[in-house]
């Protein structure tokens, strides 16, 4: 095969985060590239596309249709730098193009924030961080019921990349885990049951149609009384109002890296003044360490293309029914 051309859609920002230098001298040692920082669809754009045989787009990428590829389209793969392609590609693409993600080093970090901020809220970091600023002083003969994950029982919901990684960082530390998901394994246990039977609950799942406001005033109303709900997967899971009044009542304390249809949240926002609620700027994935390895994986698979060899991780059109 000739060497391809290929177009990375990058803003100036994301290209130094995604690509390295070692990753650009290994896709130019197969591949002639170029890069465009456009954002938005235009006849500049579709100009430098239809000179393309390989799309690298990330998340500032414009969103590609077929149209845009022209007549006749050169465009046979298209490499993402992230996880979720819904919001990068049109759907009839997956007819004529392949199409490859890097969704792995997102989910590592993703379940890594899910255990710290699980850990913050069981061990009660943030109030003793609080008091140690105030000034106030314990003694040992202060202690507290329940500031230990072990013996607990935590639900995940949502046993995809994401919730896997969690179960497997969550193996060593004496817990017991349910699962939640109608396409994950005959253990998977009913929504409500692992709801009402879960001191800690944490949302990994995907935000599809009938996943978007699965947690609402009834479903919220099942946790327990003292109980953690943690999200780190997308806000529109969760009807935020009915959340605020769970929280406003104190019953449940709750951790939350994403907000629905508030993101980035309002600074004067009623969330960020209750005590019992940790909020984090959707940063769950990770930084430039994850971003860096995800461009790797793309120019993997654009290395693999050149080579004539099958990708590694393609997204088929069958895939996108369980994927936000």
């Amino acid at each position: 095969m000739t060497r391809p051309n290929v177009l990375v859609l990058a803003s100036d920002v994301l290209f130094q985060h995604f690509f390295t230098a070692a990753s650009l001298k290994k896709l130019g040692e197969v591949a002639s590239w170029t890069r465009s920082s456009l954002r938005e669809d235009s006849a500049e754009l579709r100009s430098e596309i239809a000179n393309a045989d390989v799309l690298m787009t990330t998340w500032h990428s414009p969103f590609i249709t077929a149209d845009m590829l022209g007549p006749r389209p050169r465009v046979k793969l298209i490499a993402h730098c992230g996880g979720e392609v819904k919001s990068r590609v049109s759907e009839d693409l997956f007819e004529t193009v392949t199409i490859t993600n890097a969704a792995d080093p997102m989910a590592r970090g993703v379940a890594e924030m899910a255990l710290a901020l699980m850990l913050t809220l069981v061990r009660r970091i943030g109030d003793y961080a609080t008091e140690m600023r105030s000034g106030v002083s314990r003694t040992n003969e202060y202690v507290s019921e329940g500031e230990t994950l072990t013996g607990r029982r935590v639900g995940i919901v949502g046993f995809g990349r994401i919730g896997r990684a969690l179960a497997k960082l969550l193996q060593p530390l004496g817990v017991e885990i349910l699962v939640s998901d109608p396409y994950a394994s005959a253990d998977s246990v009913q929504l409500d049951d692992l709801v009402s039977s879960c001191s800690i609950v944490v949302l990994c799942a995907a935000l599809t149609p009938e996943t978007r406001g699965m947690f609402d005033q009834r479903r919220l109303a099942l946790l327990r009384d003292g109980s953690y709900l943690i999200n780190v997967a997308r806000g529109g899971l969760i009807d935020l109002e009915a959340l605020l009044n769970e929280l406003t009542s104190g019953r449940i304390t709750s951790a939350l890296d994403v907000t629905d249809p508030l993101e980035p949240l309002p600074a004067d926002h009623e969330l960020r003044k209750l005590p019992n609620v940790i909020l984090t700027p959707h940063i769950a994935a990770g930084g430039i360490e994850m971003r860096r390895e995800i461009g790797a994986i793309a120019v993997e698979e654009v290395i693999r293309f050149a080579k004539g060899e099958p990708p590694l991780n393609r997204v088929t059109r069958e895939m996108l029914a369980t994927m936000t």
